[in-house]
Order: C-alpha cells, then structure tokens, then sequence
C-alpha cells in the first residue's frame, strides 16, 4: 500500500509581487539613479556647481531653490489630475502671481500683505477656471487655454511700456526683505520657499490620504458618473481643486520673483508641460482616478535636477527636445500600464 505525498502548499508567484514593488517604488530608483549619474559628471562649466561636484551642499541648497516653484505646484496638479481634469494657465498664472508680488513690493506694501494678497490673486486665478469648467462647461483644456492668454496678457499689461519685468530702476528699487523668501533666507540650512513647497506637500498628502477631498477626487476621476449616483458633489470637488492649483501657482509665482529679484511675466512660461511630465512621471494616471501627491513631489526632483544638469551636459538647443521626449516616453508608458490594468 503506497502512502500519499505530502501536500505541497500553494506559493504566490513571485513576479507579480515584484512587478508590483517596481510600479509602487520605481520613482525612487530613478531619483537615485540621477543623482548617481550627475555625480559623476563633470559640471565645472556651470557657476551654480561647486567644484563640479553635484552633491556638495551648496549646490544641493541651490537646486532646492530653483526646484521650489514646481515643488510647490507639483501636489496640487496631481490631485487635479487625479479628479480627470487638467490645467494648463498654471504657467501664465504663475507668472501673472509674480508681476502682482513685484508690483506689490516694489510700491512699498510690505512682507506679509503682498504675500497674502498674491496667494488671493492665485485663488482668484483659479476660481475663474472652476467657473469656465464646472459652471460654464467648457473643456478643461479649452478653458485653461483661454485662461492661459488670459493671465499671460494681464501679466504683459501690468508691466510698464519699454520694460520687460517689475524691477529695480527708475528711481524704484525692491526692498532689503523681497529676496528672503526665495533667495537669501534660510531654514535649518535650506531655502525657505523650499520648506514652504514641503508644508504644502504634506498637507496634501495628508488631504489625498486621510480626508474626503482625496477620496472624492479620485473617485471624480474614476468613475465621474458613479460619483455623482452616490451622492459626491463633483463639481465642487473639482472648483475646490482649481483654487487649490490656483494658491500654489501663486506661491510658485512668488518663490520664482523672489529668487530672480523680479516680476517676470513670463516667468512660468512651459510650467504646465513641465507640471503634466512631472505627474506623468509620478505614475498618476492621464485619464484620472489614481495618483500619488509624494511620487510627483519626487518626480520634480527627478525633473529639475535632470534641467540643471542638462545646463552642462546638453547642448542649449537639445534641452526642450530630451524634455519633450521624457513627456512622450512619460505619457506612452502611463497610457500602456492604464491599458494593461484596464484589460486585466
């Protein structure tokens, strides 16, 4: 009488499992793996590296401060990408944010009221995109195009005839305190704008992971029709989303007039193709429903050091065809895992 084999029990494969790690935690692969390439490379030729070493500190502060305006957008444009919609005036109106904060300053209003009615301007801003999509109806992306020359041409208007930024001149300088929050002032060592692109962040993820706003958001972008059957105000979701994109397009706005001294209107120009690359690159998904406020926050890390960098390593005229070409790869690589979970 022959005696029966043990039974073997059943083993998860373990090639989903990975699969699965690499898709949850590939942005942080990719950050390290910049890093680790500009630390190799030689950046003598560009007066923002030290010694041609990209991780000396100096350098490392520095990029954090040319990083802040997308850091602090990067959240905010997730989570409105996540609902299904999309804005592409957040270039204009950063750059419209840092002619008001200019004009502000440079006309003797001090610290805290031109920051605070900058943020306004930026709610403004956003509150006129939620009433031409969610009111009004129209196309997210006609919309924010409309609003994109919009801001853009307001922005040009308030600058002087024969001038091309609110600067010092003409009598008129900025004030001892306008390069402190994107420049000159510090905490713990790194860049205030910096710190201020962190709160921001983390409020948000907080928001995407622990409040309605998260979950109706991603719910908007899921399932539009199923949101509004259970009883989500989607409408109000996404005008909340617009402002909320609206405030820290402003912030941005104003981080990016402080580090430069002055209110560039085209300050922010190219900022909406670089925010969608960043989110692309975050792995939240185009069509909606799924995304991560963390992976674009390391994704813009990823962006901006590969835009430094780029400075030395690539030809001026190359620099806007490899960002193009990360958008494309960013955008095919989101649009054939959307299809593949789809499918599955």
């Amino acid at each position: 009488m022959s005696e029966s084999s043990p039974a073997i029990p059943n083993r998860p494969a373990c090639g989903p499992r990975i699969a699965q790690f690499l898709r949850t935690y590939y942005i942080y692969f990719v950050l390290l793996l910049v890093v680790a390439v500009l630390s190799m490379a030689n950046l003598d030729r560009f007066d923002l590296f030290e010694r041609g070493n990209f991780l000396n500190p100096n350098n490392i502060i520095n990029i954090l401060r040319v990083s802040a305006p997308l850091l602090t957008l990067a959240g905010a444009f997730t989570l409105l990408m996540v609902s299904g919609y999309i804005d592409l005036s957040v270039g204009s109106a950063m750059g419209l944010s840092a002619v008001v904060y200019a004009l502000l300053a440079i006309n003797g209003v001090p610290f805290l009221p031109a920051f605070a009615m900058t943020i306004m301007v930026g709610a403004m801003l956003g509150a006129i995109n939620a009433l031409l999509v969610v009111r009004l109806r129209i196309t997210p992306v006609i919309a924010t195009l409309i609003t994109l020359s919009l801001f853009k041409g307001l922005a040009l208007l308030l600058v002087e005839d024969g001038v091309s930024a609110i600067k010092s001149g003409g009598g008129r300088s900025m004030p001892a305190w306008f390069n402190d929050y994107g420049r000159e002032g510090v905490l713990l060592g790194l860049p205030m704008a910096f710190w201020v692109a962190v709160l921001v962040t983390i409020a948000l993820i907080v928001a995407q992971s622990r409040t309605l706003l998260g979950k109706y958001a991603a719910a908007t972008g899921g399932n539009p029709t199923a949101a509004k059957l259970s009883g989500i105000n989607t409408g109000g979701i996404v005008a909340l989303l617009y402002v909320i994109v609206g405030i820290t397009a402003a912030l941005a706005g104003i981080a990016r007039s402080s580090f430069m001294s002055l209110g560039d209107p085209l300050s922010g120009d190219g900022m909406e193709l670089t925010a969608i690359l960043v989110v692309l690159l975050g792995g939240t998904a185009f069509s909606g429903g799924e995304g991560k406020v963390l992976r674009s926050f390391v994704g813009a890390l990823i962006i901006m050091a590969l835009t430094v960098g780029m400075l030395t390593l690539v030809p001026a005229y190359y620099q806007t065809l490899v960002l193009g070409t990360a958008l494309l790869a960013a955008a095919a690589s989101n649009h054939l895992v959307s299809r593949k979970e789809t499918a599955s």
